[in-house]
This record gives C-alpha cells, sequence and structure tokens, in this order.
C-alpha cells in the first residue's frame, strides 16, 4: 500500500523529477531487501525523503552502507527540505544527474 500511496511531499518531487531532471528514475523501487523511494540505474542515484522517524536511524545507517556497496550514491532530504526547498532539492538531484555534484 506504502508503494502505491505517496506522501505529499514524494509526489511534489516526483513530479519535478519526470519533468525537470534529465534521467530516467523509477519510483518505490526494490534494491535487496530495502525498497528506495527514487532510483536512477544510469546515474546509480537513490533520492530518499524523509520523516522524523529516520532521526539518527541505524537502519538507515545499515540500509544505506549496503546500498552503496552496491555502487549507488544517495541524497536524502527532509520532508519539510522537499516543502519548503523544493527548488534546493531538484538542484542538488539535477547536479548529481549531470555530473555537477560535490560527490
Amino acid at each position: 500500500m506504502l508503494r502505491r500511496r505517496l506522501t505529499e511531499q514524494e509526489a511534489l518531487l516526483w513530479y519535478h523529477i519526470r519533468h525537470d531532471i534529465p534521467a530516467k528514475f523509477r519510483r518505490q523501487e526494490p534494491i535487496g531487501r530495502y525498497i528506495c523511494d527514487f532510483v536512477c540505474y544510469e546515474h546509480r542515484l537513490i533520492v530518499e525523503i524523509d520523516g522524523s522517524q529516520h532521526v539518527e536511524s541505524l537502519h538507515d545507517k545499515y540500509r544505506d552502507r549496503w546500498l552503496r556497496s552496491q555502487g549507488f550514491r544517495i541524497i536524502r532530504f527532509w520532508n519539510d527540505e522537499v516543502t519548503h526547498h523544493s527548488d534546493d532539492a531538484l538542484d542538488a538531484i539535477y547536479s548529481a544527474v549531470t555530473g555537477r555534484d560535490s560527490e
């Protein structure tokens, strides 16, 4: 059910990813035993949008470590960042897929 229903922040970012980012992303994509909010396989990029339940999450640390070991880069945004600063989030994603990021 969670895979079908997007949060307000996921819906906002998904709209802009589909229309403004020059790369193909998949939404709610399983990788290994994890479900990722948005994945671009071409650029090995995962974008996650997190709520307060993720603050200092040990599970997320293990998850991120495993996903990085599989060759993925991970960008995380807090819900508030997407709600109030969506342009900054989109700029970070755009930079990551066009190779103009600092990673």
